[in-house]
């Protein structure tokens, strides 16, 4: 009879510890992936080791496309995921990467606490929940060419990540490819791609110097990722680890913000020293870009349907 009380509270404390994988598609070293660490280390020392979190970097367990579904589908428990990636399954999340929509990380908050209430809705409805979400310092321009003259876009193969870029490239005469962070150095060393909006932190990711040489201060958009988490996996576990997780989350994402703020400062010093030269664009450029900007605004607005509307009007302050 001991034997089998004692083997009862060993069975209890075992299903009481959750092992949780969490999949990533930046590498190591990026801003995201040390603030997820940290993240996940505050959730096992929160938790007496109850609950413990292995962040999986640079894609080694799923390719960014089938995060959120890995998540959704319970193959893993966590997961970080660009926004603007899911355009395609709600016009909602391309509102996060239209061209010039914020200027501003009081702009890009602003976006984000109009937007989230949707977000979260529409995760929830999928199994899903909303951990926490933190900025991209603003998106430059990358090429290895001087741009005085923005038809000297025309023709360049373009980094494409989303159905946003997709999109933006075409108006600009671009021609749009999907490339993956990771695959970039090899694509642009066999000239699969010319070019990339992405931001200072991408590019020192990437040792951008290794295959341009120019990067255009245009700060297009500033994008977020968020970090989302299996619905019945976090049920699962006690009130109290439940609690512990969502208020190291609200200190990841309050972590994350300052982060990305420091991050822009720090990655284009980096590009600097490595030989970039880091320009501001030409008034022609800027508002070539603007008209590419204004022209998604309205192709979003058709699309956006009553929800993606209300959100904007909501960010607007109407």
């Amino acid at each position: 009879m001991r034997t089998l009380v004692l083997l009862g509270a060993l069975l209890g404390l075992a299903s009481a510890q959750a092992s949780w994988n969490m999949a990533t598609p930046y590498p190591e070293a990026n801003f995201h992936t040390v603030n997820i660490k940290a993240f996940a280390k505050e959730v096992e020392e929160a938790t007496g080791g109850r609950v413990r979190i292995t962040v999986h970097s640079a894609g080694s367990l799923f390719p960014h496309a089938r995060i959120l579904p890995a998540v959704r589908g319970g193959q893993v428990q966590m997961g970080e995921v660009l926004i603007s990636l899911l355009a395609n399954e709600n016009p909602l999340f391309a509102l996060d990467s239209l061209p010039f929509l914020v200027s501003s990380y009081e702009d890009a908050r602003r976006l984000y606490q109009a937007s989230k209430p949707e977000i979260e809705r529409w995760l929830e409805q999928r199994g899903m929940r909303l951990l926490f979400s933190v900025p991209w310092p603003p998106q430059g321009l990358y090429v290895a060419k001087p741009i005085s003259d923005p038809t000297q876009l025309k023709g360049l193969k373009f980094r494409a990540y989303n159905p946003i870029t997709a999109r933006l490239a075409e108006l600009l005469g671009m021609v749009p490819t999907q490339v993956e962070v990771a695959d970039l150095p090899q694509a642009f060393a066999t000239g699969l791609v010319q070019a990339m909006i992405t931001s200072p932190t991408t590019g020192v990711d990437t040792q951008a110097w290794d295959f341009v040489k120019y990067f255009y201060d245009v700060k297009a958009w500033i994008p977020k990722n968020m970090v989302i988490v299996n619905r019945r996996a976090f049920e699962g576990l006690s009130a109290s680890d439940q609690r512990a997780i969502l208020e190291a989350a609200r200190r990841a994402e309050e972590r994350g913000w300052r982060m990305s703020q420091e991050e822009e400062a720090k990655a284009l010093k980096v590009l600097a020293e490595k030989g970039m030269a880091i320009e501001k664009p030409s008034p022609a450029l800027l508002a070539v870009l603007r008209k590419a900007g204004e022209t998604l605004l309205l192709d979003w607005q058709r699309q956006a349907g009553a929800v993606g509307i209300k959100v904007y009007r909501a960010y607007l302050g109407r």
